[in-house]
């Protein structure tokens, strides 16, 4: 199981969100290279960049930070955030990301994601983030009136082998997961899950590496390891255990 380091990142400064709301944001580095360093020095193998700001908008906005990273670290990085067109796609393949994460995109232009799926293959992943069932669109400021197994069940019939699933309910809280949630989508779509939202310390990566037999090869971890209450190393030991 891979343990994904999340940076987030708004005006090319590393930040944190809770449940997506931009305005309860915390600064945790106004270097976002040197936060993918430390990552990377504590045995990170993957890392998980989110572009807030493109999310917003609707196309990439933090590009200098995202390649100042690339730049500075020699592991892999996915990038999510405001990523809408194939010319996004390429453009951030190009520079060196090695998948490119689709979002509101899914639900609303299916049929892109088949053509990035025949493409780019595996290196085009979605993310769906969920609020009681339903997938949320736009940074997370809209919800849209698709359940969250509908659109998991179409991205797989266009390929798509890897889907990352948030509860935003849990994002940035420090509540702990609920693994069965991860699982059940991962045996339900047939897709590889990462799982994502919620995490607060050890236990939790025990939680979810019990169900990595169901399909869960992944977990991103943001606020845990910023604020201290979960040790990245320990969690990435435990992990690839």
């Amino acid at each position: 199981m891979i343990i994904f380091p999340a940076i987030d990142l708004r005006g090319g400064k590393c930040v944190r969100l809770i449940q997506g709301d931009f305005d309860k944001e915390t600064v945790y580095s106004d270097d976002p290279q040197a936060t993918a360093l430390k990552w990377q020095s504590m045995g990170a193998k993957f890392l998980h960049v989110v572009d807030l700001d493109g999310a917003k908008v609707g196309s990439p906005q933090n590009l200098d930070a995202i390649k100042k990273i690339l730049d500075a670290v020699e592991i892999p990085i996915e990038v999510g955030g405001g990523i809408r067109t194939l010319d996004d796609m390429e453009q951030l393949l190009t520079l060196g990301v090695r998948r490119v994460i689709l979002g509101s995109v899914a639900v609303e232009n299916p049929k892109l994601v088949a053509e990035a799926v025949k493409r780019f293959g595996d290196r085009v992943v979605v993310g769906i983030d969920a609020r009681n069932g339903y997938v949320a669109v736009h940074g997370w400021g809209t919800s849209s009136n698709v359940t969250v197994d509908e659109l998991a069940k179409k991205i797989v019939a266009a390929g798509v082998k890897t889907i990352i699933f948030t509860d935003i309910s849990k994002d940035g809280m420090l509540s702990g997961v609920n693994a069965s949630t991860f699982a059940e989508l991962a045996k339900s779509s047939g897709a590889e899950v990462v799982a994502s939202g919620g995490v607060r310390s050890i236990e939790d990566i025990r939680a979810i590496k019990a169900v990595e037999s169901d399909g869960v090869v992944g977990m991103i971890v943001g606020k845990a390891i910023y604020s201290g209450s979960l040790d990245l190393s320990a969690a990435i030991e435990l992990a690839e255990d």
